[in-house]
């Protein structure tokens, strides 16, 4: 909105020309999401406490967590809020992909919301079956996956970093593709979110990356030269992806431990799903396993230790998963899990941009 406003002053004003570029759009969606959770965090946090929207801890965690019970959740609202505000104020609202993503995000983010809020009525930490929020997951990801789909501006092809020319077609097998790749992202940056910062951390670093891969997309000339996909119209995702870095910024001033809020299932799961989202947008599906290692190795953990026990009939390959439970029950404090946590995705990060050159 305040794009349209300002870039229609450029007939009078020839300075205002300016806001055309995705460029300085971006920064600004970043800056505006940061300045918002900086201003209303503190608003948020006396709200949910007021209201004692506080934090349920699993019986079966560890000890450690007990003195985080009652904690101010549900802060991924403010999250949303400020992704929403900042995207809608400095993108190109006639583009497709914005809308696409913005739904995706608050959907998954309204799942997030009513996990969160049966938790709350319950007075335990368990609030949706995981039945339940699987379907509606699937439900919502089929518009994405199905949209992509019948665009005949884009195409099915998988694309495989290192191999340029390996490029196969997946027809309608790239619904199937989607639709794993933004449920999965999703639930794995839930399951991430167990620490203090520890998810919002690799989530801002990963929509960092896709900040940047978004433009190169989008952009025909950048594309073909350094042959990577080109795909119209994505560059605009770049104002979305700055909003979700800017947020993620603000949020993590009161996030970093010890926390003053956590996001909940309202903001892991919309996050997640953003992310997977762009992901698929932009071409990058392969990529993102390296871009969100966080996220797939925390899922992995979780996948391969209830596998093993049933296997092995109650014998455990971790001592507790998701991974960094693990750690936490090694005796590493808190703070250093979680920083060293955020070292690995910002190396993941560079390698999963070195293959830019690499192809």
């Amino acid at each position: 909105m305040l794009y349209y406003l300002l870039y229609a002053l450029h007939g009078q004003f020839s300075f205002f020309n300016v806001f055309r570029y995705i460029t300085l759009r971006t920064i600004y969606s970043t800056l505006t999401a940061l300045l918002i959770t900086f201003l209303l965090g503190p608003y948020v946090v006396r709200l949910l406490t007021k209201y004692q929207i506080g934090q349920y801890i699993r019986e079966d965690g560890p000890k450690s967590h007990y003195s985080k019970e009652g904690t101010p959740t549900m802060g991924g609202v403010l999250i949303l809020f400020a992704i929403v505000v900042s995207t809608l104020s400095w993108a190109d609202l006639a583009n497709g992909y914005v809308w696409l993503v913005l739904l995706v995000t608050l959907c998954f983010g309204g799942i997030g919301f009513l996990d969160d809020y049966l938790m709350l009525i319950k007075k335990k930490n368990k609030g949706l079956s995981a039945r339940s929020k699987f379907v509606l997951q699937i439900a919502i990801a089929l518009v994405p996956a199905v949209f992509l789909y019948l665009n005949f501006r884009y195409n099915t092809r998988l694309n495989i970093p290192f191999f340029k020319t390996l490029t196969p077609d997946l027809y309608w097998g790239y619904i199937l593709l989607a639709l794993f790749i933004i449920v999965g992202t999703s639930n794995a940056v839930n399951l991430t979110d167990g620490l203090d910062g520890l998810a919002i951390g690799p989530a801002t670093i990963a929509f960092g990356t896709f900040l940047l891969l978004s433009y190169l997309s989008g952009h025909a000339k950048i594309a073909s030269y350094l042959q990577i996909p080109f795909v119209p119209g994505t560059g605009e995702l770049s104002v979305f992806c700055g909003a979700m870095v800017g947020a993620g910024m603000g949020f993590l001033w009161f996030n970093s431990y010890p926390a003053q809020v956590f996001m909940g299932d309202v903001g892991s799961l919309s996050l997640g799903a953003a992310l997977g989202t762009v992901a698929v947008i932009t071409k990058n599906e392969i990529l993102l396993v390296i871009v969100g290692g966080i996220f797939l190795i925390e899922a992995l953990s979780v996948i391969f230790q209830v596998g093993y026990f049933k296997i092995t009939h109650g014998k455990r390959i971790f001592r507790m998963a998701p991974l960094h439970h693990h750690f936490e029950l090694k005796g590493w404090p808190e703070p250093k899990i979680i920083v060293r946590f955020w070292i690995i995705a910002v190396i993941l990060s560079l390698i999963s941009l070195s293959t830019l050159k690499l192809r």
